[in-house]
């Protein structure tokens, strides 16, 4: 026999990721079946399911208020990009920003400030050319020179030297923890191998957790860090940018922070 009356206790909860700023969520009946169709103990199960719906739906609200997704190429159109001994320039199809190759360390500030814990996600590219590649994120920014990073050396990823794949990933707190000065004084504390390295000439994500104390960075993904350690600075807030480091460029595409 046909139905009348909507199902209302059963819901589907759908999200739509929209670019640059914001997640947008709709819900939407599942089915088309009627009340009059539950069978003796059913609608305590409906009830159950559809309150675990609603909070799944409030919390994932919550969530897409919290993160926020930028297109680097198109704040580079809008001039939101702030280069530090770098050029930076737009390449379409896909679209991404290509940051020049030069002497020294290069940044390019976000127009994100205050950040202080949370996650921070970017999609980047390098190139395996032996010290030609060195590409990251800086976070807890104070100005050009103070500031703490994470970055990636894609030439090491598949190094045939052992020694050199343990400096594939490495974190930073300028002025003062210099790579230099790490290495020397704790090799292969603040720098790591990674275990599972993505092509180093083609696209991969970096995903760095940062807490008040800590700091992990997962590669493409992965369920474990490949490097976990712990602040070098008592900075809890500051801007963010892209590193590429003395001698490099790099190519980068989006950027996802979560707080």
């Amino acid at each position: 026999m046909a139905c009348a009356q909507k199902d209302i206790y059963d819901k589907k909860i759908t999200m739509s990721n929209q670019p640059d700023s914001y997640v947008k969520a709709t819900v939407e009946p599942l089915n088309a079946g009627c009340a009059n169709k539950l069978i003796v103990g059913s609608r305590s199960m409906l009830f159950r399911r559809c309150y675990f719906a609603l909070l799944l739906f409030t919390s994932e609200i919550s969530f897409g208020q919290q993160q926020q997704q930028y297109n680097l190429a198109s704040l580079l159109q809008q001039g939101k990009l702030q280069a530090v001994n770098r050029d930076v320039v737009y390449t379409a199809s896909p679209a991404y920003i290509k940051i020049s190759q030069q002497e020294g360390e290069g940044i390019v500030w976000l127009p994100i400030d205050g950040f202080e814990s949370g996650s921070i996600e970017i999609a980047m590219r390098g190139k395996d050319v032996f010290q030609q590649s060195f590409i990251g994120v800086v976070f807890h920014g104070l100005n050009d020179s103070t500031y703490d990073a994470v970055y990636c050396r894609p030439f090491n990823f598949f190094a045939k030297d052992s020694v050199r794949r343990i400096h594939a990933i490495q974190y930073i707190s300028h002025p003062v923890y210099t790579w230099k000065k790490l290495r020397a004084e704790q090799n292969a504390v603040y720098e790591k191998e990674i275990l599972v390295p993505p092509d180093p000439n083609e696209w991969f994500t970096m995903k760095l957790i940062i807490g008040a104390t800590t700091i992990s960075a997962f590669v493409n993904d992965a369920a474990l860090p490949c490097l976990q350690v712990k602040k070098l600075t008592d900075r809890q807030t500051g801007r963010i940018g892209l590193y590429t480091g003395d001698g490099s460029g790099g190519d980068f595409k989006s950027i996802i922070i979560s707080k």
